[in-house]
């Protein structure tokens, strides 16, 4: 991991700020270990725990639908893609991929074309589509009108981070560890956060983009709004915010969210190497999170206010003349309505505040609560649940509900079964616990602000980088990768591996029909890794159609379908056997698992919606060449020989023109 205090343009991870004496899964099923090293085959890791149907025996969910029957044909109808290190992406045969709206391309304002030598100015990307491609959905046009258009719709995309040597034509200009160029963080900051962009497909097939009065840039200097608990509280005071009711920006935009009433989640993941505080004993609420004594590209160091509230050091008497209290206001899942630009974003913070990977909804029930999952993306941190504390009700309810109910947070035991622990100030077990740790709370909204701590001091599980989850669109099964965890010291784990480098996928079912209760039991579905080392669905060590690591981003088709997107690093991507990143798709019924995607050199695998037909996918190319100078490019993807790698969208169709699969 990079030291964020003291290198500019580090990897942008998290460091490892989870202290607390919480078990990790690994202790939790420490007295199992010996059994599943010993039993090593199909039915010694995947189907440890008794209580449970045995996935190595026939993957079947952890319910089947009444009335099922066995599958006559398969689900997962194609020839694997073999693992490759070209720089190019590969699908099966019979599938065509197309590169689209890679980094700059012009979506509004004056429609400021890219320049291949990366002169656009800070303005320019504003207008432009953002670098680094994420978290993706495909809105139909008509979605306000029941949502049936293929043809026609706004996509809606993250920008995680951006590769300042590739977003300048020489790099950043630094002296020392301070910046020179305001210009140049202004465009940094402009190619972070979000784009909404209309397409249409076109007679003979191909997408393009509309001008279009709905095309945005969301960037890390729009306005935003606060919303729930937090809004207005002591800590959320700023010198730009007096009253705590607003901020600027949303940064490191990794997955995301689409609500029951269509509104688009974003999710603000690494955000705490952009600020800087130099205060002795920094406040739980900086330190628990990892804010360093300089930012990740040291926007910091540069004069005006737009920059220093990247500065959270103590430099006032009071907070309203200073930003010690900026960074409370990042970490946040932010709420989007694609359908009305005018509309400003607004942080709903009943989700918590940690590194959130993305959101996913449970299915929703008229009179019901709503209820979503959000995973924390570090090491060693958590798994949440959020349950409305109104219910949802069509075509009335909106973003409102998100901003009252209850923060969950999920202990896993070594009997395969779970417990959601309430953050709740009111709650009799988090006071007990909280007086028990010698830790206190104001209120309801310190306890969000802080809500890595009050996962601590209630005792929750701590888990291998919690990234993307998903739910079953048949059973409600919710699943959630664990890319990896290079800090974990002990074996035990569900995949018995210390450190665990290759990641796995675990899931549970909710034992409340509707999602909102406090139980659950759980199983591992895939264990990543090398032959020797990994388990599929069926309890079989991965082959050469499925062997992967580092698995990251997931979703469920309109099928039950399990597609699989990893995010490998290092020395996993430059040797090995998993090649470049890729793509496979699961069948839960099965246990079926074949590779559908090999991506470009050095680049991640993320993001991907489709249209309601199912016959156009959308999947996201991330920072293809990550590591190259201005000079030296270790990826030309998507634009040919010689020319700057740029993260884009690649559209995957059948070359039939029919359904995917």
């Amino acid at each position: 991991m990079t030291d964020n205090d003291n290198v500019l343009f580090g990897n942008g991870d998290e460091p490892l700020s989870n202290r607390s004496p919480n078990p990790h899964l690994n202790d939790i099923i420490a007295h199992d270990r010996r059994r599943l090293v010993a039993g090593g085959a199909a039915a010694g890791v995947l189907a440890f725990l008794g209580v449970l149907p045995a996935v190595a025996g026939a993957a079947e969910p952890l319910a089947r639908g009444p009335g099922s029957a066995p599958l006559k044909r398969s689900r997962v109808p194609f020839a694997a893609v073999p693992v490759s290190r070209a720089d190019e992406v590969i699908v099966p045969q019979g599938y065509r991929a197309t590169a689209f709206i890679p980094w700059g391309t012009p979506i509004t304002g004056r429609y400021p074309a890219y320049l291949e030598d990366a002169s656009n100015s800070a303005q320019d990307q504003a207008e432009q589509i953002g670098m680094h491609h994420d978290g993706m959905h495909f809105f139909p046009i008509d979605a306000q009108r029941g949502g049936r258009r293929s043809d026609h719709g706004l996509l809606v995309l993250n920008h995680e981070y951006i590769d300042a040597p590739l977003l300048h034509p020489n790099g950043p200009t630094v002296s020392g560890n301070r910046r020179v160029s305001a210009e140049e963080v202004r465009k940094e900051i402009n190619a972070h956060g979000v784009s909404v962009v209309e397409i249409r497909r076109e007679v003979r097939g191909d997408w393009a983009v509309m001008p279009s009065s709905l095309n945005r840039r969301i960037t890390g200097a729009t306005t935003m709004e606060m919303a729930g608990p937090v809004r207005g509280h002591a800590l959320l005071r700023t010198r730009y915010s007096p009253d705590g009711t607003r901020t600027r920006g949303t940064l490191n935009n990794c997955s995301h969210g689409v609500t029951p009433w269509g509104t688009y989640l974003t999710c603000e993941e690494n955000w705490a190497g952009y600020f800087a505080s130099r205060d002795p004993e920094p406040p739980r609420e900086l330190a628990r999170y990892g804010v360093g004594s300089a930012g990740r590209y040291g926007w910091e160091t540069l004069p005006g206010d737009e920059f220093r509230r990247f500065d959270a050091t103590r430099s006032a008497q009071e907070p309203t003349a200073d930003y010690r209290n900026e960074p409370n206001t990042f970490g946040w899942i932010v709420e989007i309505d694609p359908f009305d630009p005018a509309s400003t974003p607004v942080k709903r913070t009943a989700l918590g505040r940690f590194a959130h990977e993305g959101v996913v909804f449970a299915p929703t029930r008229a009179g019901r609560p709503v209820v979503c999952y959000s995973g924390d993306d570090s090491q060693n941190e958590y798994i949440y649940k959020f349950v409305s504390r109104d219910t949802f009700h069509p075509r009335r309810s909106d973003g409102r509900l998100l901003d009252a109910g209850t923060l969950y947070v999920a202990r896993f035991n070594a009997d395969g079964s779970g417990e959601w622990l309430a953050l709740d100030i009111a709650d009799p077990a988090f006071q007990q616990a909280c007086a028990a740790a010698g830790v206190a709370f104001a209120d309801q909204g310190e306890v969000l602000i802080n809500t890595r701590l009050a996962a601590d001091v209630i005792g929750a599980t701590k888990m291998d980088r919690p990234e993307w989850g998903a739910v079953h669109p048949d059973t409600g099964e919710v699943y959630f990768t664990l890319t990896n965890n290079a800090a974990r010291t002990t074996a035990d784990e569900p995949n018995p591996r210390a450190p665990n480098p290759y990641g796995h996928i675990i899931r549970w079912r909710e034992a409340s029909a509707d999602h909102s209760g406090t139980r659950f039991t759980w199983d591992l579905y895939l264990l990543a890794g090398p032959q020797d080392d990994s388990r599929d669905p069926r309890g079989r060590p991965l082959d050469e159609h499925n062997i992967c690591a580092s698995p990251d981003g997931l979703w469920f088709d309109d099928e039950g379908r399990l597609w699989i997107q990893t995010d490998m690093s290092g020395s996993q991507l430059s040797a090995g056997p998993f090649g470049n990143n890729q793509m496979l798709v699961s069948d839960p019924n099965s246990g079926e698992t074949r590779r559908f995607l090999t991506g470009p050199r050095v680049a991640e695998v993320t993001g991907i919606t489709a249209t309601p037909d199912f016959r156009t996918l959308f999947v996201n190319i991330q920072h293809p060449g990550e590591g190259s100078t201005p000079t030296e490019f270790s990826s030309h993807w998507p634009d040919g020989a010689g020319r700057r790698p740029r993260s884009a969208t690649v559209v995957v169709t059948r070359e039939d023109g029919r359904r995917l699969m």
